[in-house]
C-alpha cells in the first residue's frame, strides 16, 4: 500500500495504528447479535478521480474476546467524505449477500449447472435467483400469517419488566 508517498506493508501499516484511530463498530446484525469489532481506516495514495478516495479499512477483535491478534483488511473505493461508520456497513453487507447465496445452492440449486456456454449459465442463475426470491417472499408471507394466529390464541401478557422485555424481543416462549 502506499501511504503518504511511501509503500508499507499491509500488517506493518495495521501494528502501526495509535489507539485514538480504532473504533468499535457493528458491521451489522449477527446471529448472536450485533457484530461488534474495533475498525480503523488509514486514507491511501493513488490517483482516484476528483470527489473519490482510496482507503484501507482494518477489522480487529475486540480487547478481551479470543483470539486478539486476527487482523482482516478491506480496500475501499469510496466519496470522499465517507465516514467509517457508513464503510462498516457496506463492508457488513458482504455477509448477507453471502448467507443469501449459501440459501440459493442449498434450496435451488444455484451451484448445480453444467453448461458449456455463457447464456446456458446466465439462464441457470437467473432462473434460480428468481425461485429464491419468489420463495423467499411465500416464506414471509406464511410465516407472518402464522405468527399473527399465534399471537392471536396468546393471553394478553402481564405488565412485569421481564414480561415486557420478552414481548420486545419476541420471546413469548420463555
Amino acid at each position: 500500500m502506499e501511504v503518504g508517498g511511501q509503500r508499507v506493508r499491509v500488517d506493518r501499516l495495521a501494528k502501526g495504528l495509535a489507539a485514538s484511530q480504532w473504533q468499535s463498530l457493528s458491521a451489522g446484525a449477527g446471529a448472536k447479535g450485533p457484530r461488534l469489532y474495533d475498525w480503523a481506516a488509514v486514507a491511501l495514495s493513488s490517483l482516484a478521480k476528483a470527489g473519490w478516495q482510496r482507503w484501507l479499512v482494518v477489522r480487529r477483535s475486540l480487547p478481551g474476546a479470543a483470539p486478539q491478534e486476527k487482523l482482516a483488511y478491506f480496500l475501499i473505493f469510496a466519496k470522499s467524505g465517507t465516514t467509517l461508520a457508513e464503510m462498516v456497513q457496506a463492508i457488513g453487507s458482504r455477509w448477507t449477500v453471502e448467507q443469501c447465496f449459501e440459501v440459493g445452492k442449498g434450496e435451488v440449486g444455484l451451484a448445480d449447472y453444467e453448461v458449456r456456454s455463457w447464456h446456458g449459465w446466465y439462464r441457470h442463475v437467473t432462473l434460480a435467483l428468481v425461485a429464491q426470491a419468489f420463495l423467499t417472499v411465500m416464506r414471509v408471507q406464511s410465516q407472518g400469517e402464522q405468527e399473527k394466529k399465534r399471537l392471536r390464541r396468546l393471553p394478553s401478557p402481564p405488565t412485569s419488566s421481564l414480561s415486557q422485555f420478552k414481548r420486545k424481543r419476541g420471546l413469548h416462549c420463555l
